[in-house]
């Protein structure tokens, strides 16, 4: 197990209900490095912020890119980083992670969607089993439960059915995208309180600290922070246009 690892695992134990692990989402080593610089222990990518950033739409970012992109932010920064990798991109387990081991990242994001489709959660489990078998503890898995994303009937109860057997295969954090807080108890319930659960924080949610007493252990932002990026970048592209800097 390598430090940057054994680092990550660390900062997802034992935390105060009041004190959720934040990991902003760089998209590129210029925002790695600002995100590292204002003390932030830990990075995560996010697909979807890389994905734009290299002009994609998000799902559709060749894995080759991605990968090469997530290498540039490790090597930008000495604090770990772990990589949202999506679906796998149809890779092998053990050519996906070797992939994401040569970039340097320590953590990967695996989600149960293919494109707009819920993959069947016993072959997912069997994805993360046979990921978690090839990586052994050199990788920190997040696995990711699309099912309020893509408006599965009782998410609540769908996603914590998933979520277990994502536990049980081996994950070491899972991660309800999109659930909104108020179901944050019920899934820390359920799931018991030894198993990180990450949430996806939207502008104008509860602050953090309460996201933490809800039930979150690590909270991420997906491309949340280069869209509020972008927005800061439009306001100064009106400030040029109307002969300002």
């Amino acid at each position: 197990m390598s430090d940057a690892v054994r680092t990550l695992r660390a900062l997802h134990r034992d935390r105060a209900a009041g004190d959720p692990l934040v990991l902003p989402g760089p998209w590129d080593a210029a925002s790695a490095r600002a995100f590292e610089a204002a003390g932030f222990p830990a990075l995560a990518t996010p697909s979807a912020g890389i994905a734009a950033s290299l002009g994609y739409a998000d799902g559709s970012t060749p894995a080759e890119e991605m990968l090469a992109q997530v290498a540039r932010i490790v090597r930008a920064v000495s604090v770990p980083v772990t990589a949202d990798v999506e679906d796998g991109y149809g890779l092998a387990p053990k050519e996906l992670v070797e992939r994401v081991l040569e970039t340097g990242a320590v953590g990967v994001n695996l989600e149960d969607s293919d494109g707009s489709v819920l993959k069947d959660p016993r072959e997912q489990a069997e994805l993360l089993a046979a990921v978690r078998a090839e990586a052994g503890d050199a990788l920190f898995v997040n696995a990711r439960t699309d099912v309020y994303l893509r408006g599965a009937p009782g998410p609540a109860a769908a996603a914590l059915e998933r979520l277990r057997l994502y536990a049980a295969a081996g994950a070491d954090c899972v991660y309800p995208i999109g659930a909104p807080p108020e179901d944050l108890p019920g899934l820390r319930a359920g799931l018991g309180a030894g198993l990180p659960v990450n949430h996806y924080a939207r502008p104008g949610g509860p602050p953090f600290a309460e996201l933490g007493r809800l039930g979150a252990s690590r909270i991420t932002f997906g491309p949340g922070l280069l869209n509020r990026t972008l927005d800061h970048v439009g306001l100064l592209a009106g400030e040029l246009r109307a002969g300002g800097f």
